[in-house]
């Protein structure tokens, strides 16, 4: 299996970190990105543990500034020799009532999840024309899919990563770029774990339709992705089912979904 240089925004934690884990084992060089440089540090030091001689390289670049992204960009391509594959992992997720949840709130998930990785597309794009077999992973969401109570936010940044990532799919390919799409259900991650603390009832009923996954199953899915041609990959196989559900079953799906909310609604009257 040929070694590939990759890098991964939203590295130093998460499913970012877990598929960096991943790379390195099999002895990828891997770049991870994210806004912490401490936990970036910290990040770097377990992937290095993870096989001897492991060649990681860090920066701690905001996924927002495009300006900083390029310039970043550049020297990683210079430091790596090359840049084969990038993956979008950066995101943000913020949860509540339509009702009360801020426009900062949409902006905000707006301009990291959708806007980061435009941003880190833009970076990559002269130097992935320059390598052999390159390829870019994004990962959206089973959210990105469907409508999920109290993700107004969270869903409207997803499904434009979504439609992003089957434009460029078109558009990159005659350029021989493959464009993949990763839409994993809810997973343990200091995201999810946060958001456990102060979730909507309604909006957990809703989203544990689906179990959450283990995280390891996302990372399997994903490496088997990274050496296919596969676009859409939903990991789990109950995540996979359902997404047929939503696609080809739109009214049963929603019809579940609704009788499971309206047992559990509360709604922003009761805040």
């Amino acid at each position: 299996m040929k070694k590939r240089n990759i890098v991964i925004t939203g590295g130093s934690s998460g499913l970012g970190l877990a598929l960096a884990q991943a790379c390195v084992a099999r002895g990828d060089t891997v770049a991870i990105l994210a806004r912490d440089a401490a936990k970036l540090d910290s990040a770097a030091a377990s992937l290095r543990a993870v096989r001897r001689n492991a060649k990681v390289l860090t920066a701690a670049v905001d996924v927002q500034d495009a300006e900083s992204l390029a310039q970043t960009f550049s020297r990683l391509a210079q430091e790596m020799g090359s840049i084969d594959m990038l993956v979008n992992s950066a995101g943000v997720l913020r949860e509540g009532y339509f009702d009360t949840l801020p426009a900062s709130a949409h902006r905000e998930v707006m301009a990291i999840n959708y806007f980061g990785a435009l941003n880190a597309i833009h970076a990559a794009l002269p130097h992935l024309k320059r390598a052999k077999n390159p390829r870019i992973i994004n990962i959206a969401s089973i959210a990105g899919l469907t409508g999920v109570f109290g993700y107004s936010a969270y869903c409207a940044s997803k499904h434009a990563l979504v439609g992003l990532s089957e434009v460029l799919r078109y558009e990159l390919a005659p350029q021989g770029i493959t464009v993949q799409l990763v839409c994993p259900p809810e997973f343990d991650s200091p995201m999810v774990d946060a958001l456990d603390r102060s979730r909507t009832p309604e909006n957990r009923v809703h989203t544990l339709t689906i179990p959450k996954v283990k995280v390891d199953v996302i990372v399997a899915d994903v490496l088997k992705a990274m050496d296919s041609q596969q676009f859409l990959v939903v990991p789990g196989l109950l995540a996979r089912l359902t997404s047929i559900g939503l696609r080809h079953f739109p009214r049963i799906s929603r019809m579940v979904a609704d009788t499971q909310i309206r047992k559990n609604y509360i709604g922003p009257q009761a805040l």
